[in-house]
């Protein structure tokens, strides 16, 4: 069950209502999060799943802008769902959702593409600040998962033998990515296309062997320069 606490609330973006898809098995839980997500003025839960199979089916058809994903789901895993999401839909916002704070699922759901994890236990105006983060391009996660996840990475930062070579211009965008701005705030500030940041973002990722935004970030973080 989700806390009720209250406390001064970030600005909305300026497209309204944030469009969610919720993916959750359990009908309470479920039933729960959607009126949660409803009950924000700036929010509206379109549509819920009830597995990963159906998430496939139905989300590539009407993409929301944020999908909230539990793990563990019967049959396919959250994570799994991801992955196949995020090879559809590439820039689909996703954020998992589990009760267990587990560094290795953590871990399994970033590598898989994932843009955000946070506890079922996350409170409203958390949660609500949380999908604002990442439509704004951020990676929301409680502290404690982002030091294991700096940790993880800059772990395996010492075991890479390959030196990532970035242009000037593409570790320009990186930069921008590690503060949290979105592709079109990139775009903005270095007076670029969006569709000339992604391209340079996708250089990047492919430079650095990496598959999403929260990869990037936290090897770019954790690599000496």
């Amino acid at each position: 069950m989700v806390a009720n606490h209250s406390k001064a609330q970030p600005a909305a973006p300026s497209k309204l209502p944030v469009r969610i898809t919720l993916v959750e098995d359990l009908p309470e839980i479920r039933e729960n999060w959607s009126r949660l997500i409803n009950s924000f003025s700036d929010f509206v839960c379109i549509q819920t799943c009830v597995s990963a199979e159906e998430a496939l089916r139905l989300i590539p058809a009407n993409p929301p802008d944020v999908v909230l994903m539990d793990i563990f789901l019967p049959r396919m895993s959250g994570i799994e769902c991801v992955k196949k999401l995020k090879a559809i839909l590439p820039d689909l916002q996703i954020v998992m959702l589990t009760a267990v704070d587990d560094d290795e699922l953590v871990f399994m759901a970033l590598e898989s593409g994932a843009d955000g994890f946070l506890l079922k236990l996350t409170r409203p105006d958390d949660l609500r600040t949380s999908l604002l983060d990442v439509m704004k391009g951020g990676v929301p996660m409680t502290s404690q998962i982002a030091r294991r996840v700096v940790g993880f990475f800059r772990q395996r930062s010492r075991l890479q033998d390959e030196s990532v070579r970035l242009s000037a211009r593409e570790e320009e965008v990186l930069i921008f990515l590690t503060k949290g701005y979105s592709n079109k705030e990139i775009a903005e500030h270095l007076s670029l296309s969006v569709d000339t940041v992604c391209t340079y973002l996708k250089a990047v990722y492919k430079k650095m062997h990496v598959r999403s935004r929260t990869e990037a970030v936290a090897r770019y973080l954790n690599t000496p320069r």
